[in-house]
């Protein structure tokens, strides 16, 4: 077996081979001498998955950004999909919601806290899992719609309580249909790199501020990780592809429902490999597409086949199921060959493959000090109303334009202090399960970038896959220490004080640190 004297991670030499194709490489000790293998990153659970069709009712309440001029949808782009996908330990060891995770995918924007602790009791009770084992991440596209009970009241708001119960139902029968269907997996892991995903905090040197826009000096994790999961007889069942990048290639000019880019891409995977594809949205705070904020449809399908035809790339490097990479010895013919060949894990590593380890707990992270008042947001975004009703009557459509977009604004702040703690931290949530050599994070809000990059280097080469967003968003943006101050879109927004990225970043490697050591 592997000289465990040397240390887990490698050698430096390994660690640049691990950061680049995703595997690890080491020397193991055999009969008659050394054998070298290729040592990939595969693990072995209990995996089911089901998906449904979520497309919301054309006329929908549908305006996401403040410089739109419509209210309703008027069609749809490509269809939102949910998903549900239950993970398990194949040997259960201690009480069930210690060896299971139910992941919950939905292609929409966010849900506020209220909306998403009603999609949960119902999903819960409808399905029979506890609440505790539900964790709903978004693909956070911008083109679904703000889906948010207090807009009832707006053009298609009326639709919006009956679907979100309808999508309620939905996720209960996934979850029950992923539980049943459930059953013994591989999933093999795989690094690429894709140049969708650009910085989107741009300083303007006219206004003297940051803008939220495509900076082509700012850094860019391109960093692309794909799952594939295999059945038992090898059969494929799935891929999932962890990329950090906002969905907001359609904006204000587009009126059809849409999951942006993440569709396209789905679509080129399935196409390809038969089996259905995942997104899941990574740490993406100051991360978007090169080109978007447009109405162009075409955009956002072709930022989708680009980040479909990086995963596939990916995925094509990816080792078959169980096996590893192994040199066979010399071959002559002409010049004295090296030949490997493909071969299967042995039972005792199979078995390690499928070590399995589950956590969710809560960090008190401090509350910014709160500059306006739930009152004095509710008055103004009455006085930004009121503003667009009187230019609306006096024919000037831009003043009023103006008005809709503070009026959003406000409202989204006003939702944002609605939920938040009345003392002065807020209880963080962080899920973190590992199977065999990977590990699978997910956080709430929409932290910096640096959150997975930050890990990654500080465990090169080991998958760690990222999802943001994670059972909603009251914590909203987690930005770094040093962006506090400067005027960005997230930090005018950020609920949560100084240094708390830094925490969740700690608290995380922190984990993976202990169970590596266990090991």
């Amino acid at each position: 077996m592997k000289d465990r004297g040397e240390s887990h991670h490698g050698t430096k030499y390994t660690q640049a081979i691990v950061a680049k194709l995703g595997w690890g490489i080491d020397v193991m000790k055999g009969i008659g001498g050394n054998v070298r293998f290729v040592e990939t990153f595969q693990n072995r659970c209990r995996f089911g998955l089901a998906q449904a069709d979520i497309t919301p009712p054309v006329g929908i309440y549908h305006r996401m950004w403040g410089a739109a001029s419509h209210d309703r949808s008027t069609g749809v782009h490509r269809p939102l999909k949910a998903a549900a996908v239950a993970f398990g330990a194949l040997e259960e060891e201690g009480p069930p919601s210690e060896s299971e995770q139910i992941l919950i995918l939905l292609d929409h924007v966010l849900l506020w806290p209220a909306e998403m602790d009603l999609l949960l009791e119902r999903a819960s009770r409808l399905s029979g899992v506890s609440p505790d084992s539900l964790l709903v991440v978004f693909s956070h596209t911008h083109a679904a719609g703000l889906m948010g009970l207090e807009r009832e009241s707006l053009p298609g708001g009326e639709l919006i309580r009956g679907y979100l119960k309808r999508v309620a139902a939905s996720v209960g029968d996934l979850i029950s249909a992923a539980r049943s269907g459930s059953q013994a997996a591989t999933i093999s892991y795989g690094f690429g790199h894709c140049s969708l995903a650009r910085n989107r905090d741009l300083w303007d040197d006219r206004l003297q501020q940051y803008v939220c826009g495509y900076n082509p000096d700012g850094p860019s994790d391109d960093t692309l990780l794909v799952a594939r999961v295999n059945g038992e007889r090898d059969e494929p069942i799935a891929t999932i592809v962890n990329y950090a990048c906002h969905p907001t290639t359609l904006a204000w000019e587009n009126t059809l429902i849409s999951p942006d880019f993440p569709g396209a891409m789905r679509e080129v995977v399935e196409r390809e490999t038969g089996a259905p594809c995942l997104f899941l949205q990574g740490a993406s705070g100051d991360l978007g597409p090169k080109e978007g904020f447009v109405g162009d449809l075409e955009v956002a399908d072709r930022n989708g086949r680009q980040l479909g035809y990086a995963a596939l790339s990916a995925r094509c490097e990816l080792p078959p199921p169980n096996r590893r990479f192994q040199y066979t010895g010399p071959r002559e013919s002409g010049a004295t060959l090296g030949t490997w060949s493909w071969t299967r894990l042995s039972r005792d590593e199979k078995r390690r493959s499928s070590r399995w380890k589950l956590r969710r707990w809560a960090v008190d992270l401090p509350c910014r000090r709160r500059s306006h008042t739930r009152e004095e947001v509710q008055s103004e975004l009455e006085r930004c109303r009121a503003g667009e009703k009187r230019a609306r009557a006096a024919g000037d459509e831009a003043r009023a334009g103006d008005f809709r977009a503070l009026a959003e604004q406000q409202g989204r702040r006003l939702q944002r202090l609605k939920f938040l703690p009345a003392g002065e931290c807020l209880p963080y949530s962080i899920w973190l399960w590992k199977i065999g050599d990977a590990f699978w994070l997910a956080v709430e809000g929409e932290p910096y970038q640096v959150l997975q990059r930050s890990l990654r280097e500080r465990f090169p080469g080991i998958p760690i896959m990222v999802a943001s967003l994670a059972n909603g968003a009251r914590a909203n943006y987690l930005i770094p220490a040093g962006a506090y101050g400067s005027g960005r879109y997230p930090d005018t927004i950020a609920v949560l004080a100084k240094g708390s990225l830094e925490t969740v970043i700690d608290e995380a490697g922190s984990q993976i640190d202990d169970w590596l050591k266990d090991e």
